[in-house]
């Protein structure tokens, strides 16, 4: 591991105990590793979620860019969808 920092991270002794019982069951070498994985896992989820947002802002882009959609009837939009819920029921 090439430059590595410590830092110091304020847990619960809940999670603690997880950490070593983790450790004690042979599922990880150390208590590092588990936080290790943890903030790998962190980072792809951001990632993740990342992409979402840039995809939803092209899509309303998009959609900005497609022109009205002409006028909205709300009373019947309102209508319609009371309908379809209530032929789900």
């Amino acid at each position: 591991m090439a430059n590595v920092e410590k830092v110091s991270v304020a847990l619960t002794g809940e999670q603690v105990a997880a950490l070593k019982a983790a450790v004690e069951s042979g599922e990880y070498a150390t208590t590092s590793e588990i936080v290790r994985e943890a903030i790998r896992d962190w980072q792809l989820k951001r990632d993740l979620r990342q992409e979402d947002v840039r995809r939803l802002r092209q899509l309303w882009d998009e959609g900005i860019a497609s022109g009205s959609a002409g006028e909205v009837d709300l009373p019947a939009l309102r209508a319609e969808a009371r309908a379809r819920a209530k032929a789900k029921n």
